[in-house]
């Protein structure tokens, strides 16, 4: 497995499909609220230096993404904080090591930016609970989420 910072524009159409399955699995309210990523938000936080999109690949076959925003805390100017933006591994990648291997890499290469904490926020009984635990990441928060309109 190949772990790598990519550039959002650049895999920007084999993202798609992974990001469309994703948003299948976890989103809700999928009536109301489609799918639409904000590519040109996402280019822009980029070229600030605050957003950094991080890649598995099995190969050259895409199989997980994990963006992080990166930014100094409001209530801590003396540290940086990246908080994950989405995480994601195909199914058939989840029984192997793709989504440590990822994690990992992406710890090794926030460390090297000088960020203090990595926060993951994830779904109930997400897959990645129990990885998460493994690597010494605590829970912390409960977050409740209510549609309200538009």
């Amino acid at each position: 497995m190949k772990y790598q910072i990519e550039k959002v524009r650049d895999c920007r159409k084999e993202v798609q499909p992974l990001i469309e399955k994703h948003w299948e699995e976890i989103a809700l309210n999928q009536d109301v609220i489609k799918l639409n990523p904000d590519w040109e938000t996402y280019d822009k936080l980029e070229s600030l230096g605050l957003l950094y999109a991080y890649t598995a690949r099995e190969g050259d076959k895409l199989v997980g993404y994990f963006t992080v925003v990166a930014t100094k805390g409001l209530h801590y100017a003396d540290h940086i904080f990246a908080a994950c933006d989405i995480i994601y591994i195909l199914p058939e990648y989840r029984k192997g090591r793709a989504g440590l291997g990822l994690i990992k890499y992406v710890e090794e290469d926030l460390k090297t930016k000088k960020v203090s904490s990595l926060t993951i926020n994830t779904k109930c009984h997400s897959p990645f609970d129990s990885l998460l635990e493994h690597l010494d990441f605590t829970l912390t928060e409960r977050l409740y989420t209510k549609y309200i309109g538009n």
